[in-house]
């Protein structure tokens, strides 16, 4: 298959050196194109009022790959890749393996999603993995993962476009507890800005929020468990998402409501 792969970790980050060359080796025809340095937390951003410059690199990824570090976002990168990096569209876009969860709110925040996106809202299948740690160095299990994951979808070629949030345990893989379908869940944080001064005397702030808990907003829908509960339980976790962000109860609600007529 042919696979555009992507990151918000930057292009020497670890992680898509060992995916992007595990699926080379494999026979894959693969092309990465990730930020020059790290970008994440960056969510959907796009460069709009600067050029964009992408150099190529080839000393740090399988002899096979086309790798470039681009000056852009995350999204920046996907976009420009498909609009002049390469010949032909991908049959898949991937994201990753980000150093770090992204699951709950979390996703909304997360470069690594959104460059998955982007391939999304182009019409190309996308897959975004992430490790659940920023400590780890253990990409084996993640990797092991997506090629078993990406021979299942070349062989299921999915009739529409899809997004699909991947989150791997930090654990070995002896330790994985298995692999589950899980639902979006709302991360809490202690939003907390450190105050600091400068050597110059100037005033910055620092955020260092931490996690609280994982919150479960549907509590009725037991059967499918939330991504950081099960993460946090040695599952792989599967995420479906989607672009729309409409919220249809609470539209159909507001249909009832008689004093937007008088606006």
């Amino acid at each position: 298959m042919k696979l555009l792969i992507g990151n918000d970790d930057g292009i020497l980050a670890q992680g898509v050196q060992a995916l992007a060359n595990a699926l080379a080796e494999a026979g894959h025809d693969v092309t990465v194109v990730c930020p020059d340095r790290e970008r994440s937390a960056t969510g959907h951003s796009l460069t709009m009022h600067q050029p964009i410059r992408a150099e190529p690199v080839g000393d740090r990824f399988h002899p096979s790959i086309a790798a470039w570090a681009c000056s852009g976002t995350p999204s920046d990168c996907i976009k420009l890749a498909l609009s002049a990096l390469v010949d032909s569209p991908p049959d898949f876009v991937l994201a990753g393996i980000n150093h770090g969860a992204n699951v709950g709110t979390d996703i909304i925040y997360s470069g690594t999603v959104s460059a998955a996106l982007e391939g999304y809202i182009e019409g190309i299948p996308s897959v975004a993995f992430s490790l659940a740690s920023f400590t780890s160095r253990d990409f084996q299990p993640g990797v092991e993962f997506a090629l078993r994951l990406m021979a299942q979808l070349g062989d299921r070629r999915p009739p529409h476009p899809l997004l699909l949030n991947v989150n791997i345990p930090p654990v070995t893989g002896d330790r994985i507890a298995g692999v589950t379908l899980a639902r979006q869940g709302v991360r809490r944080y202690t939003d907390v800005f450190q105050k600091r001064v400068d050597p110059r005397g100037k005033t910055y702030y620092w955020l260092a929020g931490e996690v609280l808990e994982e919150l479960d907003d549907e509590p009725d829908k037991t059967d499918i468990p939330i991504d950081g509960l099960a993460v946090s339980q040695n599952y792989i976790t599967i995420t479906p998402l989607q672009s729309k962000l409409i919220c249809q109860p609470m539209l159909n609600q507001m249909q009832g409501w008689e004093w937007l007529k008088q606006v």
